[in-house]
């Protein structure tokens, strides 16, 4: 993967010439957006990014960067290293998992960056972090301590000393602002609020596996997968599968979603790729080709948590960030897309600062522009956990009917039309609101991936 790019241009042009200290809590894909924006916006001010891991581990999957976030990572100079790494996606197709016949489908591909500006792309999580990590590298204000794990934070800047974190190893750090993106079971979220959002089991659990494309492409069922890439869904009783290459089209990403029986909320957890073949052994025989080449596979128990009622700490120098205030289920794929906005509008927001003393109608502001927008994206996460998962019957037979219908029109409208046709298809000037194939509904998609973090 080639380097970063143009990672030291400025991406504000009258940032703040204030000289503070800001901590960031959490190396993840949301603490590394939000150290590099900061780091921007504060170029006299030091950036101290916190991580209570001793060393940053290739783990994860595949992930899905979408157009309200591909725009922002080309902004910031990774075209031509997502240019070598990320796939980008044809289409999205749906099928019934029994018999893989395909019942909905929405173009991607070059209409994603013709209608929304920006392209969709699926990468490896791990290559997404490593490009965010060069960027925060590039930084001269910016400094990555590892084993840095926080005890406890102090948010006022009344006390003697202002706001600070304790480290495990009981050092003590001070902040002018700390941002908590220390993610799902985040310390800094219970200071934030006053009390720690208890998760709440959403009775699925994820197996995620990868698997090489060159054994694929040696099958005449299976290299359609390669060589056309789409995202593929198939929907079962209570259980689907989303597959789609990555790493240019070298690896083919699965994520199983099924019944959760007994398993744990972590990226890194080992599941038994013989009981994953097992959960889906009645799904049609490519999928259980492509089950047949997986060797191990993570398994991660989906805890769904409810929306905060603040981001920001009272005293306005804690604000929160990513997945320690908006966890996503991935049924909508956005929780990264979510985590890289927050990082772009806050530290568009930072550069404005002239006097400390802004700090808290900044940070308001921040909530302000973030809360609704994050809030209403799991809801539209949740909902397609609902969709996917019907039981056989009338209202999965309802939900077939309208995904196919929204998949006649999109393929309508991929035909060439005849001269001085001006026929559209019944339902197609609606928009296909509330389809349930969601990425067929174009007032969603313009809401979700027209986005521009930037522009807000």
């Amino acid at each position: 993967m080639s380097a970063p790019s143009e990672s030291s241009a400025p991406l504000y042009t009258d940032p703040s010439p204030l000289a503070l200290h800001v901590i960031v809590i959490g190396c993840g894909l949301g603490g590394l957006a939000a150290s590099y924006t900061l780091s921007h916006a504060l170029p006299n001010s030091q950036i101290t990014l916190l991580e209570a891991a001793h060393a940053i581990g290739d783990v994860g999957a595949g992930i899905q960067v979408s157009p309200n976030a591909s725009r922002l990572l080309l902004r910031w100079g990774l075209g031509p290293a997502l240019a070598t790494s990320a796939v980008r996606p044809e289409g999205i197709v749906f099928r019934r998992y029994a018999t893989g016949e395909q019942v909905g489908y929405s173009q991607w591909g070059a209409k994603m960056e013709a209608v929304h500006g920006a392209p969709y792309l699926h990468v490896h999580r791990a290559d997404y972090h490593r490009l965010l990590t060069g960027l925060v590298e590039g930084r001269p204000n910016v400094q990555l301590r590892l084993s840095a794990a926080v005890t406890t934070i102090q948010p006022d800047p009344a006390v003697e000393g202002g706001p600070s974190v304790t480290l495990k190893s009981g050092e003590v750090i001070h902040a002018d602002l700390i941002i908590g993106a220390d993610g799902v079971k985040s310390i800094v979220q219970g200071v934030v609020t006053g009390q720690q959002d208890a998760p709440r089991p959403t009775g699925d659990t994820a197996y995620r596996a990868i698997i090489p494309t060159d054994v694929m492409m040696r099958d005449p069922e299976l290299k359609e997968f390669v060589e056309t890439p789409e995202m593929t869904g198939w929907m079962a009783p209570g259980r689907h599968l989303m597959a789609y290459c990555i790493r240019g089209k070298k690896e083919y990403n699965l994520v199983l979603l099924h019944p959760d029986d007994g398993s744990v909320e972590s990226w890194t957890a080992e599941g038994s790729a013989d009981k994953m073949r097992s959960d889906f052994a009645d799904f049609e025989p490519r999928v259980q080709k492509l089950l047949g080449f997986v060797k191990s596979t993570l398994k991660w128990r989906l805890m769904d948590r409810s929306a905060l009622p603040r981001w920001v700490h009272p005293k306005g120098r804690v604000a929160l960030l990513g997945d320690s205030c908006h966890p996503m289920l991935p049924y909508r794929a956005q929780g990264a897309a979510m985590a890289v906005e927050d990082a772009a509008v806050l530290g568009a927001l930072i550069s404005h600062m002239r006097d400390v003393s802004q700090l808290p109608t900044l940070l308001q502001a921040y909530e302000d522009l973030r809360l609704s927008r994050c809030t209403e994206t799991q809801q539209s996460s949740r909902l397609n956990q609902h969709i996917f998962h019907l039981p056989d019957g009338p209202e999965q037979e309802a939900r077939d009917t309208a995904m196919r219908r929204a998949m006649e029109i999109e393929r309508a409208a991929l035909l060439p039309s005849p001269p001085g046709s001006t026929t559209a298809l019944p339902g197609d000037e609606e928009g296909l609101k509330g389809n349930p194939n969601q990425w067929a509904d174009r007032g969603k998609n313009e809401v979700q991936f027209s986005y521009d973090a930037d522009d807000a």
